[in-house]
């Protein structure tokens, strides 16, 4: 099955669908004049492999580099090569969160 992004005037993605394998090749066009359904249609992929990561509600489309990017979880970080959010200290251990206040990492106790 192929997946399918809808983006809106501000290419952030509204909704994920799937579409039959037979109708990958022309999927905008399957959606649009076949389903009826409106709106720009990006393929996506649940393995990363085109378009640098699988859209979700409220990713956003680069057009200009092709890429889907997930929402940014908190102001101070950044986003690196792989189109990936980074904080601006490398977490320490799976048993921390993110403290935007204090930009720091906190133990989980």
């Amino acid at each position: 099955m192929a997946h399918f992004a809808n983006i809106d005037e501000d290419n952030l993605v509204i909704e994920v669908l799937v579409v039959p394998d037979d109708q990958e090749h022309r999927g905008q066009d399957f959606l649009v004049n076949d389903l009826g359904l409106a709106g720009t249609w990006i393929q996506t992929s649940y393995n990363n492999n085109i378009r640098a990561n699988f859209a979700g509600i409220d990713y956003s489309y680069d057009s200009e580099n092709d890429v889907f990017i997930p929402p940014k979880p908190f102001p101070s970080w950044v986003l690196n090569d792989d189109w990936f959010w980074e904080p601006p200290i490398e977490r320490p251990g799976s048993n921390y969160f993110w403290n935007e206040e204090n930009l720091e990492w906190v133990e989980m106790v």
